[in-house]
């Protein structure tokens, strides 16, 4: 095995290798959820820049943070929190979510609370290149 060694090192693909993000450098985007709106309504990202999604409960009622066409470009560390096959994320209220996250392809976003959109409930994520 050892004479083949050499010849599979020629024969591997060249990828470069991906250093594993550093989240303790790794800046927040904070949404609160109040009753019937996000706060901010706007947010941004960078595209390729680990960030850590924090998600606010602050109403009475339960909201979620659906965005399936943002989340599903975006590499998320923490799937046990996506939920509606990875296109939202649920919090309770008084809860606190924190998603690691790294986002995709630079672009413009909906974002919604699925449970009260039709109340305005509705806001936008922008991925800066």
């Amino acid at each position: 095995m050892r004479r083949f060694l050499p010849a599979l090192l020629l024969l591997a693909p060249a990828f470069p290798v991906m250093a594993a993000p550093d989240w303790s450098t790794a800046p927040a985007v904070t949404v609160t959820m109040l009753d019937n709106r996000f706060d901010p309504p706007a947010v941004t990202f960078r595209a390729g820049q680990p960030t850590t999604l924090v998600l606010v409960n602050r109403g009475k009622d339960m909201h979620e943070f659906t965005a399936p066409d943002f989340l599903h470009a975006a590499a998320v560390t923490d799937e046990q929190a996506l939920s509606n096959n990875g296109g939202d994320i649920v919090v309770q209220p008084g809860q606190t979510v924190r998603v690691r996250l790294v986002p995709g392809r630079p672009g413009h976003y909906d974002l919604a609370c699925a449970d009260h959109d039709w109340d305005g409930m509705v806001g936008s994520i922008t991925v800066e290149p």
